[in-house]
């Protein structure tokens, strides 16, 4: 498979990245970000882009793909709905469009999260915004989109959180993580099961559009 990731240097991007780079079915991935990774590896070309909502300049690099993980993401805290949906819904529709005319038969894979609100009339602004988001990704013609809606998430393998707050809990529960993982493997899940369930749901599809963290689970273990 030949692969595009967005926001491989985000923690879920990392870990996601580390599955593609390790997995014998993907020959080729594609970054797309502000920032490059700094990762030298064969398999890997990047494309370090600041405009994240115009992708003229490189839209000739983004054809011939056959699957987008889109793992870009940013905090609520302290953002006014306007200006979060900016960062979320208008953020990943730009990319996805491009990515739709050119790649008819992509699988797309957009990292939501838990508790979003699909119905987009909930009282919480985050889960109102990435509801509205996954709806108008899975009206897009791919091949098929899918919604990984994962609650926390273990960072494996080095993966570290660009949001400082992220990584303050990261820090404080790094000793007690690994053992709720084991009590409740269907709710916290790890860098490694999701980068692995997102390659496989590319690979194999999936019954449902929108996976729960026990979907990704299923999907990732082993």
């Amino acid at each position: 498979m030949k692969i595009i990731i967005f926001g491989a240097t985000g923690m879920v991007g990392q870990g996601v990245l580390r599955e593609c780079l390790i997995d014998d079915s993907v020959n080729s991935i594609l970054t797309v970000g502000r920032t490059a990774t700094g990762i030298a590896d064969p398999k890997l070309q990047e494309i370090p882009h600041a405009d994240l909502l115009n992708y003229g300049s490189v839209e000739d690099q983004l054809a011939g793909f056959d699957a987008c993980f889109f793992c870009l993401g940013v905090s609520s805290a302290g953002l006014k709905e306007a200006d979060y949906a900016r960062l979320t819904y208008d953020v990943a529709l730009a990319a996805a469009e491009v990515l739709s005319r050119l790649n008819p038969e992509m699988v797309f894979t957009y990292v939501s999260g838990a508790g979003t609100d699909g119905s987009e009339h909930g009282r919480v602004m985050w889960a109102r915004v990435k509801g509205r988001t996954e709806n108008a990704l899975m009206k897009l013609p791919f091949k098929s989109a899918y919604m990984f809606r994962p609650g926390v998430i273990r960072p494996m393998h080095g993966a570290v959180s660009k949001t400082r707050s992220y990584r303050l809990f990261y820090t404080a529960m790094a000793p007690v993580l690994p053992m709720l993982q084991w009590a409740f493997p269907g709710s916290i899940l790890t860098t490694e099961i999701v980068g692995r369930a997102m390659i496989r749901v590319a690979r194999r599809g999936s019954s449902r559009q929108i996976l729960e963290a026990s979907d990704i689970y299923e999907i990732g273990r082993g």
